[in-house]
């Protein structure tokens, strides 16, 4: 069984990765010869080899909650791997072949091709038809909504949140209060520099996480539709005020504040600088709960583990209470084999799926937990009520690009903090990728 933290390393890049994969779909029938429904002969779930979170959730509610459900229509579980899942589907779709239920692929544009071509059951439409309209919290929704353009085709295995976690001991030792806004932040990373702490811990290697906090200040100074517009083409990253965003992370970096050798920092030793206390700071998803609740990995203690919203930027249209957040591994099911039987088990998932999943592997997921869960880490709780208490939420920076302009920004992102590159070059060719 994969443990906590080879999850959390594993599930890292398809949190982070934003690409294209085009399906050919057109022509193909949403079932059957007819475009009729097939009824299946068991409940087949195509998963990714890499994730045994959501298999393991599975078969626990096969054998208890859900076990009527099973008896009806067996759980039949197939994995592939993460590299060539988007192929086997597109395989799978072309041949009307596609499981039951499936990890929806390795971007949101995977699913957005399935559903064009009929191959979807509309999630939303189908939890009504079971009076389990609440089954999806309203965060949950509001991310699958910006991510699948308005609709809801897609079940949150998962739902994480981001913003800047911090060290409380740190912070007390040197007179600093929790940041609100973007000054405060600097003001913060400047005194805890200045006492020989580095500010920010960072994984400048794949880049990604800096990346977060130049989205997240253009949504904290534009408003939560603001990349929205670039993707529409209403705005440009080469606009003064997007070119911003990137200059206040830019300035971050002139100062040193992501320590000496940020282009050099991958993932796990960004993770391990904080929870050995040689960085005040670290920027990182709700999936790092894993690490933070391992006595093993964390040396100053779940409790010095405090939680903060990215800030609010002065003037700005946006809310410190819009979350940056994603739904983990996106669930979908066939609509050609969405018989009365499946609808059992949705009806299940939405009962039983998020207090399950919370349960026995520790993951907060995008479902409601209609179970009350007892004796949950206390940083998790204090999670789970930020996110009970969200109702939007943002996404991150290159949730929207394309995969050229996904990989330029992301590979470029150490290169702006240590000034090799200037915050106008850098948005210059992410948006020369993104195109006109």
């Amino acid at each position: 069984m994969t443990t906590a933290r080879q999850r959390a390393t594993k599930l890292v890049p398809l949190i982070a990765a934003i690409g294209v994969t085009a399906f050919a779909l057109t022509g193909c029938s949403a079932g059957n010869s007819d475009g009729g429904t097939t009824a299946p002969d068991k409940f087949s779930y195509l998963s990714f080899a890499e994730n045994t979170s959501i298999q393991d959730t599975l078969t626990a509610l096969s054998t208890g909650e859900c076990s009527a459900e099973n008896d009806a229509l067996p759980l039949d579980i197939t994995t592939q791997p993460q590299a060539s899942y988007d192929q086997q589907l597109q395989l799978l779709a072309g041949q009307n072949a596609l499981p039951v239920l499936f990890a929806s692929g390795n971007t949101p544009q995977v699913a957005k091709d399935l559903n064009s071509g009929g191959k979807l059951v509309d999630v939303e439409q189908a939890l009504t038809d079971l009076d389990k309209s609440d089954a999806i919290i309203p965060a949950a929704k509001s991310t699958i909504d910006a991510l699948y353009d308005g609709d809801q085709y897609v079940l949150p295995t998962e739902f994480n949140v981001e913003g800047i976690w911090y060290n409380k001991k740190l912070f007390a030792d040197n007179g600093i209060e929790v940041p609100t806004t973007w000054d405060e932040l600097v003001t913060a990373a400047d005194k805890l520099n200045a006492a020989g702490v580095i500010p920010f811990s960072a994984d400048g290697q794949d880049g990604w996480p800096l990346t977060r906090l130049v989205g997240n200040y253009i949504f904290r100074d534009l408003g939560p539709d603001a990349l929205q517009k670039v993707a529409d083409g209403d705005a440009k990253l080469t606009d003064p005020e997007y070119v911003k965003a990137a200059e206040a992370v830019a300035d971050l970096g002139a100062k040193g504040y992501f320590g000496p050798s940020v282009t050099s920092i991958d993932y796990m030793t960004a993770m391990n600088q904080f929870l050995t206390g040689q960085a005040g700071m670290f920027y990182m998803g709700s999936w790092a709960l894993a690490n933070f609740n391992d006595p093993a990995q964390n040396q100053i203690g779940a409790e010095n583990v405090g939680f903060m919203p990215f800030p609010t930027v002065e003037g700005g249209a946006g809310s410190a209470d819009q979350l940056a957040a994603n739904v983990g591994v996106p669930l979908a099911l066939s609509k050609s084999t969405y018989s009365d039987d499946v609808a059992s088990w949705l009806g299940c998932f939405a009962d039983n799926f998020g207090s399950s999943s919370l349960a026995n592997q520790g993951v907060i997921t995008g479902f409601k937990v209609n179970t009350p869960v007892e004796d949950l880490p206390p940083l998790t709780q204090e999670v789970q009520t930020q996110i009970d208490a969200t109702t939007q939420s943002v996404l991150w920076f290159e949730a929207l690009f394309n995969a050229k302009a996904a990989t330029t920004s992301q590979t470029n992102a150490s290169q702006l903090v240590t000034g090799a590159m200037s915050p106008e070059d850098f948005m210059k060719a992410v948006q020369a990728d993104i195109g006109d």
